[in-house]
């Protein structure tokens, strides 16, 4: 795969010109960069984009944005009417380690997967870090879960077809918004999607996992970044011994969504994503984990020509819709678990 080689030496490229960097002092350059880039997207005619709010609880409006795809017939099916709603609502959460990252760098990237995955798509621009500390952005997209699972944002929302998906980050919080909603007993999601997710709360040098040394120099998100958007994150040290911070510390995972889980070759992440799927699926719940060869963190982004980012939407079809995975395309990927 030449063009992922040429990925994977541009990433090590990047990842050594940054070298010595510290998150917790450059954020707020990456969140300069990040706005400037948004502001080249250009909106899909074939997307519908929407602004709507959230008030929290604490009387903050979280800004949300719908991205409904309008290439699929909803008016008539099978001569009936149906609403936008017919294939389901997916509730995301973006990446960006709580302090990178909103809804306009990712508009992009969700247009593209309302498309791809024919299904709405709402995405949850919640209050960052190092402004707003654990568990702010937790509570906020559990706020908006529990509103859109109610009815409260979106008239036709069928809660057996909401999925909640996050990359990174946004993985993270929607692994712990599955827990939390269990815990709290409001609601309960069905589905969930979570790319390389953060589920771990030790990634030191002594880590027990692996990847976080052996991909945690060399490609683009590194090992001390990772503990640096942490201690944006973190209120207090105790919040690390969370498992709303830190789902696969938590003594029972029993009783969530089915879920699938992707993982990057030289992600950081990989190992702990990895093993949080084995946790569920040992806890009794249906579960896919997926690792993407030659995949680094942040690839989701990436153009959706890139084969890296068709295999993750093929990927996601299947696991969705229960389309067949085709087997020219599985050299680029290995299935680690699936208990469907």
């Amino acid at each position: 795969m030449p063009l992922n080689k040429a990925i994977l030496a541009a990433a090590k490229a990047i990842t050594r010109l940054k070298a010595g960097n510290n998150i917790q002092e450059s954020y707020k350059q990456q969140r300069i960069a990040e706005d400037a880039t948004s502001k080249l997207t250009v909106v899909d005619p074939r997307c519908r984009v929407d602004n709507i709010t959230a008030t929290s609880k604490d009387g903050y409006d979280i800004p949300l944005r719908v991205f409904t795809p309008l290439d699929i017939d909803f008016s008539l099916r099978n001569g009936l009417h149906v609403n936008d709603d017919f294939r389901g609502t997916i509730l995301f959460f973006h990446g960006g380690g709580w302090a990178n990252g909103d809804v306009d760098f990712y508009t992009d990237s969700c247009m593209r997967t309302a498309l791809k995955l024919e299904r709405r798509l709402l995405a949850v621009d919640y209050r960052r870090s190092p402004e707003y500390k654990f568990p702010t952005a937790l509570e906020d997209c559990y706020e908006v879960a529990r509103q859109l699972f109610a009815g409260e944002l979106l008239y036709d929302v069928d809660p057996e077809h909401i999925v909640i998906f996050g990359d990174s980050a946004g993985g993270n919080l929607a692994a712990a918004v599955s827990l939390l909603a269990r815990d709290r007993g409001e609601f309960l999601p069905r589905t969930q999607m979570l790319l390389y997710p953060l589920v771990y709360d030790d990634h030191s040098e002594t880590t027990i996992f692996n990847s976080v040394r052996e991909n945690g120099e060399e490609y683009l998100l590194t090992r001390e970044e990772i503990v640096g958007y942490i201690n944006m994150y973190l209120s207090k040290p105790e919040d690390l011994e969370s498992p709303y911070f830190a789902p696969l510390i938590a003594d029972d995972l029993s009783n969530q969504p089915r879920t699938l889980v992707i993982s990057a070759e030289f992600c950081p992440l990989r190992d702990e994503g990895e093993v949080y799927a084995e946790r569920l699926h040992e806890d009794g719940n249906a579960v896919e984990c997926f690792r993407m060869i030659d995949g680094i963190h942040g690839y989701f982004l990436y153009p959706a020509a890139i084969s890296l980012v068709r295999d993750t939407y093929t990927i996601m079809k299947h696991f969705l819709d229960g389309d067949e995975l085709p087997a020219e395309r599985r050299p680029a990927w290995i299935k680690l678990i699936d208990t469907n």
